[in-house]
């Protein structure tokens, strides 16, 4: 998870706090404060690298703060007047699901609008014209769910980004993203240790393992295809999502298989397409050739 953050920006609370919930038993709100506080550890060391990389843009980072750092700290409180009951728990579960198949389904739209609009992305993080109503809007939204439910930083916010900023590539909003991530998690994790209850071992562990994922991922994310990651990250979102909200593990298993073979489907159609002009061209190309060949043989 540590990787994926560092990679992609998502990969926090998207997919820890489902995987610590649905493999280790752990309660989901002690799975989302000990979340929030091992991020506090984790994002910094991404930042500082893409800081020097210099795929962060400082001024949209504050515009976003100052959204972000008190919606956190209100959607802590929220989570503890929750409470712990059954029923506090699904309601948290819920709220959760909720979020992640958000983040999914804006992640897969923004890919489509691409691919249709033909938008290559090749803006320059440093020459954004900063929009400081958005950027405090979007800094809203991602502290009060990011409080809630530990997730938004990375796989909810920089879909709003990219939806805000469409002409700028995923990988530059990145490292922004996660430079502007520092403040909120901290932010929520402040809040988790006043409100929440912080397992230690827990913790401890996503930390271990999360510094060294987080820190190979942020120094390859300036070479990867981003095209490549994102569909399986988004993939993972979904799955967590359609789990929180009540899907069964045998619905959900068939549900992803249908989705996997939907994708594999696409997937050959349009490389059948794409080879199909490429295929049919060199036909003309060659009766123009041949025909500009006898001419010569005439004379």
């Amino acid at each position: 998870m540590g990787y994926l953050v560092g990679m992609t920006g998502a990969g926090g609370g998207a997919l820890m706090t489902p995987m610590l919930v649905l493999l280790f038993n752990v309660k989901p709100s002690t799975a989302i404060f000990s979340d929030l506080v091992a991020s506090v550890v984790m994002r910094p060391i991404g930042a500082v690298v893409h800081l020097g990389k210099r795929t962060v843009n400082l001024r949209l980072v504050g515009w976003m703060v100052v959204g972000s750092v008190p919606a956190a700290f209100l959607g802590t409180y929220i989570l503890h007047l929750i409470g712990n009951s059954a029923t506090a728990e699904d309601n948290v579960q819920r709220a959760l699901g909720a979020a992640l198949l958000l983040g999914a389904a804006a992640m897969l739209a923004r890919q489509i609008l691409d691919r249709r609009n033909e938008q290559r992305r090749e803006g320059v993080v440093h020459e954004l014209a900063v929009r400081p109503v958005a950027a405090i809007v979007i800094g809203v939204v991602g502290g009060l769910v990011v409080g809630i439910t530990s997730v938004g930083s990375g796989s909810l916010m920089i879909v709003l980004l990219l939806f805000v900023y469409p002409e700028i590539g995923a990988k530059q909003l990145v490292g922004t993203d996660l430079t502007q991530a520092v403040p909120l998690t901290c932010a929520a994790a402040l809040g988790a240790v006043a409100f929440g209850h912080v397992e230690l071992s827990v913790t401890s562990s996503l930390v271990l393992g999360g510094v060294p994922g987080v820190l190979v991922g942020s120094l390859v994310s300036s070479r990867a295809p981003d095209r490549l990651i994102r569909p399986v990250i988004t993939f993972v979102i979904l799955a967590s999502g359609l789990k929180y909200v009540g899907v069964g593990t045998v619905e959900l298993g068939w549900t992803l298989c249908a989705l996997l073979l939907v994708a594999a489907a696409f997937w050959l159609g349009r490389s059948r397409l794409a080879e199909t002009p490429s295929s049919g061209a060199p036909e003309p190309d060659t009766g123009q050739a041949s025909g500009a060949g006898s001419s010569p043989s005439r004379g």
